[in-house]
This record gives structure tokens, C-alpha cells and sequence, in this order.
């Protein structure tokens, strides 16, 4: 293993465990590479911020994102201290991160307590069968949104 990895992995288990400890929030930790250079930073917050949005990759996209002004973090590298969740790793997408590396696996952080893997099952289900009621509603409108988007011309594509 590349011993800029094996750093970089070990800062964000340290990252995690000293939360763990310091009544931070959850046993997670993550930071964002690029160049080489730690451009973002972030512990689970979720209890002390109650925010369930607040892992600790999505801290660290924020962190990064703010650090060098821009919501795309291509070329960048996410160190986590464990497999992203699905809610993490739609963002690791959204953000354009390039690799991901983690320490320990989703099923570890289960044997926790912090098991995501019914909403691996839920994502998979076709909507009506899912465990949270969604329903569509088609009002006239609905595309208004979209046709404003497609005809603005100096708009910022995401």
C-alpha cells in the first residue's frame, strides 16, 4: 500500500475514534486529498448537531468544498474510516470525488450498531413497496421547474 494512503486512512480512523471518545457524535471520521494536501475534514455530528445528514464524508465535502470554493471536488480523494453509507456515497458522486478508500467494511460498523443495509433493500424496492409512503402527485405545473432550468442560458450545470 502506498504509505500516503496508509497515512491518510490512519488520520481518519484517529479522526473517528477521538470522536467516538469525546462525545463528538459517532465512531466516524473522513478527509478529502487532493495534490496530496488535506483539503477537507469531517467527524459524524449527527447527535450533536441533530442533524442525520451530519456523516462524516458529507462534513468533509462541505469542509472541502468551502476550502477551495467550488461544489466539484474532481481528482479528489475521500479517506474514510469506514465503507460510505448509501446517503454518503450518493454524495462522494454528486461531489465528483475520484477514489474512495475506507478502513473497516459496512458490516463492521453493523456489529456497532450502525447497520445500513435496509437502505441498500429500500433503494432496490420500486417505490410503492417501500417501508416510507411516497406517493407522486401530478399537478399541472410539475415541469415548470425544469422548463425555467432548460431555457435559463448562463446557468451553473451541476
Amino acid at each position: 500500500m502506498d504509505q500516503n494512503h496508509k497515512e491518510f486512512i490512519k488520520e481518519a480512523v484517529l479522526m473517528a475514534a477521538k470522536n467516538a471518545t469525546s462525545g463528538g457524535g459517532g465512531p466516524f471520521g473522513a478527509l478529502i486529498v487532493k495534490n496530496g494536501e488535506i483539503i477537507g475534514r469531517g467527524v459524524n455530528k449527527v447527535t450533536t448537531s441533530n442533524d442525520p445528514t451530519a456523516h462524516a464524508e458529507v462534513i468533509a465535502i462541505r469542509d472541502a468544498c468551502k476550502n477551495i470554493d467550488n461544489f466539484k471536488l474532481e481528482g479528489s480523494v475521500i479517506y474514510a474510516s469506514c465503507e460510505p453509507c448509501p446517503m454518503c456515497l450518493a454524495a462522494i458522486y454528486w461531489a465528483r470525488i475520484a477514489k474512495v478508500y475506507f478502513a473497516a467494511a459496512n458490516t463492521d460498523a453493523a456489529k456497532a450498531g450502525f447497520d445500513d443495509s435496509f437502505i441498500y433493500e429500500e433503494i432496490r424496492l420500486p417505490v410503492e413497496k417501500r417501508s416510507i409512503e411516497m406517493n407522486k402527485l401530478d399537478i399541472e405545473e410539475y415541469l415548470s421547474p425544469f422548463d425555467t432550468w432548460i431555457e435559463i442560458e448562463n446557468k451553473i450545470t451541476y
